[in-house]
């Protein structure tokens, strides 16, 4: 099973970033993420055998349960890489408990080599050669009061998630 933590916002949000993805309208190569998979990731657990599930489940409610509920703030539209060819094109996000939930996540399961935290949701990836669009400053602010646990998919027509559960923040 391909695994994720992650922080998903709400419908409204997620409505609001789709309009965000409308000036993607005209630009060639680049696939916009479907505004209800939106989200911000944790830590990427990768392929993990379903009998580790249950310490998945135990690690995801006891790390959310030493989190209060946040304010997450998406701000300006950014690249990765930052030069050259874009292959992600993304809206930053920045909340208090952010930095100490994927920590936490992190230190709970040292066997993970994970990738430097950067909080961010994917808009759009890169399908083929595509130009950089405009910066967008978003502006948008949600709580965020669950970390989820999603199994991720690789569908031909891309990665689909299932929230498999929901760990509500203390």
């Amino acid at each position: 099973m391909r695994l994720f933590y992650a922080i998903f916002p709400p419908r409204e949000v997620q409505a609001a970033l789709s309009q965000a993805q409308e000036k993607l309208r005209g630009y060639r190569g680049w696939k916009p993420s479907p505004p209800h998979q939106l989200h911000i990731t944790l830590l990427f657990l990768g392929e993990q055998p379903p009998e580790r599930l249950p310490e998945l489940r135990r690690i995801g409610r006891e790390v959310a349960a030493r989190v209060r509920a946040f304010e997450v703030e998406l701000g300006g539209t950014g690249y990765f890489p930052p030069s050259g060819s874009p292959r992600v094109w993304f809206v930053k996000a920045s909340g208090e408990g952010l930095e100490p939930l994927a920590a936490a996540l992190q230190q709970a399961l040292p066997d993970l080599k994970a990738a430097p935290f950067k909080p961010h949701l994917t808009l759009a990836r890169k399908k083929g050669p595509a130009p950089r669009v405009g910066p967008l400053l978003m502006n948008i602010r949600f709580h965020a009061k669950a970390v989820c646990l999603v199994e991720s998919k690789l569908e031909r027509s891309g990665s689909q998630y299932r929230v498999l559960e929901q760990f509500p923040l203390g």
